[in-house]
């Protein structure tokens, strides 16, 4: 498994195994199981892995709500401003799916809400939130 690379494929062949457990990872990730993400990075997962989307963990559990889950990636390296394929950030995430916890914890991990395309700024100002982020 890489943290710059497809966890599933790209140019070199990925073992099956690694691909089912990068797999089971992104699960934990978009199930908000923070303590089971925790384990997998403790014993060596990358903190940053990305799917074939370019999305991150930290992306998963942001853009599902688990607030919890995102603190312990953040904790454990996770760039919080780090954009999948589409130029979006898990802040962005956040402010779209209206997930306030999240939009906190990643504020407090440092989360810039003008990165990515759109940015979370754009996205709350496209969809009348800007509250969320103390606009």
């Amino acid at each position: 498994m890489t943290d710059q690379n497809d966890a599933t494929g790209g140019a070199d062949a990925v073992d099956p195994e690694v691909a089912a457990l990068a797999g089971k990872v992104f699960d934990l990730a978009r199930a908000g199981d923070a303590a089971g993400l925790a384990a997998y990075i403790d014993a060596g997962v990358p903190a940053n892995l990305t799917n074939e989307k370019g999305d991150t963990l930290l992306m998963l559990a942001a853009y599902h709500g688990h607030a919890e889950a995102v603190r312990t990636l953040v904790e454990r390296g996770a760039d919080a401003d780090r954009p999948n394929d589409r130029g979006q950030t898990p802040l962005a995430g956040a402010v779209f799916k209206g997930s306030a916890d999240v939009i906190t914890a990643l504020l407090a991990a440092g989360a810039d809400p003008d990165a990515g395309q759109p940015s979370a700024r754009q996205t709350a100002q496209m969809f009348g939130r800007t509250e969320l982020l103390g606009q």
